[in-house]
């Protein structure tokens, strides 16, 4: 799937590294070591203890949810 332009949740990373200034496999590390699963609770989990926009951390959370699913 190469593709020039990046789509869906991935086309929010840069702007999340550059705001919160961790790489975003350092952001999917930290939601797979949560004891959270479900979607909605590791985004509000992201809000409340890191202090994300809603929709970065929504982004976060759907994509690395759907690679996890995909093993």
């Amino acid at each position: 799937m190469a593709s020039s332009t990046v789509k869906g949740p991935a086309s929010y990373f840069p702007s999340i590294e550059k705001k919160y200034g961790r790489p975003v496999a350092e952001w999917k590390e930290l939601i797979r070591s949560s004891p959270l699963t479900k979607h909605m609770e590791l985004v509000s989990w992201l809000k409340t203890e890191h202090q994300m926009g809603h929709g970065h951390a929504n982004a976060l959370v759907a994509h690395t949810l759907a690679e996890d699913t995909a093993k």
